[in-house]
């Protein structure tokens, strides 16, 4: 059984997929903790179309096809649905997206983290938002 659940913005899929160095580094450790079954990883279906955008733009979308496929076998998405959308307006966070990934974050049973590297964004959050370095410092063995 994974030893954390944690759920990642976008721009950490981006960091990995798009290899943004030194982002990436961090990136690349948290996937292979998934892949060794050691880490749950969930994320938004907004960040999966987001990250797609993104890269599209950059690799073409026959590659952003493969990158997408390549990571939802390691994580899980959950779906940002009306209710969703309608708690992140009513919620202290400014950022519509941001608050949008707390109210997805927040239906994902046992959740241990967000990972984001846009912190500031999250204080709103009643889950702990660590940036990866942190919590690749927190979970180092």
């Amino acid at each position: 059984m994974p030893k954390y659940i944690l759920f990642l913005d976008t721009n950490i899929l981006i960091d990995l997929l798009a290899d943004r160095i030194p982002f990436s580094n961090a990136a690349y450790v948290i996937f292979k903790e998934a892949k060794l079954d050691r880490w749950s990883l969930f994320t938004s279906s907004n960040s999966i179309i987001n990250t797609f955008y993104v890269l599209e733009k950059q690799i073409g979308a026959k590659k952003a096809n493969f990158a997408i496929e390549t990571i939802l076998n390691r994580m899980q998405v959950e779906d940002i649905t009306k209710r969703e959308i309608t708690l992140a307006l009513k919620s202290k966070t400014i950022d519509l997206e941001d608050a949008c990934q707390i109210e997805c974050a927040q239906k994902i049973t046992g959740v241990n983290y967000i990972i984001t590297r846009d912190k500031k964004g999250f204080v709103n959050a009643n889950i702990m938002v660590l940036h990866p370095d942190e919590l690749l410092e927190l979970t180092k063995d």
